[in-house]
């Protein structure tokens, strides 16, 4: 290896190991961002046949460009430009289309039925780990890098997945769908490294993303309004209604239950002495339910569209297990159950503000495990007595 190549990044180089042969072809999906780039640099520098590819999701002209978004125009020329910096060729990819069917309209329809989407995980899902995927195949790769705080790991039953080492970073709750198969083609190397190096790394080799900010929210919404991508992709469908309480009083109305999400406090328009909380939302009778904040606790989530990476499977007589029902919280103990075609859990507590639409995510019940084995999407809740 080249002597010349800064001491942290020839270090940090050498430490990366991609189960694959040093020279092989490995495709590294890049965005743009500081994460990425840093690990194509990583990958070429510890010998590998690097290919980066950058996938366009949106027209930049028509659809939003806004600061902290991805796979648009700026993004685009930077990922490029640290391309021509590391001397590795670089091609960007069309994919609008599929996003946009994938995961736009998924979103749309989503909020629509009462429900809060969480899209990252679709694209995840839907585009990245399958279409890119299926591309990096095509253009020779060993293997398919991407800059997400994860890590692979070889267990008894083949690779596994589980959380980076910096708790800070982690994002295993955006690739729970993540498959066996595709666990095989996937490699994640800066799992065990902490965002701190990562951007030392960068300002070291002087990579134009060295200091961009990382993404935010979600990369097509613009200043985190939902709504107002909704009515543009379903116009005229957000509808009025009722807002009811809990014990059945009508306490006003509404303009469209795609504008509250469960959990919800502020911005309801009801004056009363107790606070009240959107607890559930009914879109066919087009209702917002609010009540007391104890009404938001919930002991059992139904699940579908499950995706188990765990070794064997799931038990009638139920499983041990963490679960996090939101990205930002820690796993919390629980315990899932397949009964028949239906796979859903108990909380030893409850949780408050489980929202249908969003994902739970399964970890290893020991304590300190950090391996991921699987969720689902929430279809349902059941109060706590």
């Amino acid at each position: 290896m080249d002597n010349t190549i800064p001491p942290l990044t020839l270090k940090t180089a050498k430490s990366i190991d991609l189960g694959v042969p040093k020279g092989a072809r490995v495709v590294v999906a890049m965005s743009g961002g500081v994460d990425s780039s840093v690990t194509a640099a990583l990958c070429h520098y510890a010998g590998y046949d690097v290919v980066g590819v950058t996938m366009q999701l949106y027209d930049h002209g028509a659809m939003i460009q806004k600061k902290g978004a991805c796979c648009a125009g700026q993004d685009i020329h930077d990922a490029r430009k640290v391309s021509e910096r590391l001397g590795i060729p670089h091609y960007v990819l069309d994919y609008e289309n599929r996003f946009s069917d994938a995961v736009m309209e998924d979103f749309a329809d989503t909020y629509l039925a009462g429900a809060t989407p969480i899209p990252c995980v679709r694209c995840n899902e839907r585009v990245k780990f399958r279409d890119l995927l299926e591309m990096a195949r095509d253009l020779g790769g060993e293997c398919m890098v991407t800059g997400h705080y994860v890590a692979r790991r070889e267990g008894k039953n083949g690779p596994e997945l589980h959380r980076a080492a910096d708790d800070s970073r982690d994002q295993s709750y955006f690739l729970f769908t993540t498959t066996k198969e595709q666990l095989g083609f996937l490699r994640f190397p800066l799992g065990d490294l902490p965002k701190t190096i990562v951007r030392d790394i960068a300002r070291e080799l002087d990579l134009v993303v060295a200091d961009k900010p990382d993404s935010q929210d979600i990369c097509f919404v613009p200043e985190g309004r939902y709504s107002d991508i909704v009515e543009r992709l379903r116009p005229g469908a957000a509808e009025p209604g009722e807002i009811i309480h809990v014990d059945g009083t009508l306490m006003g109305g509404h303009q469209g239950v795609i504008h509250y999400t469960i959990g919800q406090r502020r911005g309801l328009g009801i004056a009363i002495g107790d606070p009240l909380y959107v607890v559930r939302l009914d879109a066919d009778k087009k209702q917002v339910i609010v009540g007391p904040r104890e009404a938001l606790l919930t002991a059992r989530i139904d699940l579908k569209e499950v995706n188990w990476i765990g070794d064997g499977d799931i038990p009638s007589e139920g499983l041990p297990i963490g679960v996090k029902v939101r990205s930002t919280t820690a796993p919390r103990g629980a315990r899932v159950f397949r009964e028949g075609g239906d796979i859903f859990l108990t909380l030893d507590a409850p949780e408050e503000g489980v929202s249908p639409g969003q994902a739970c995510v399964f970890y290893e019940a020991k304590e300190e495990a950090s391996r991921v084995l699987g969720g689902g999407w929430i279809a349902g809740t059941r109060p706590a007595l």
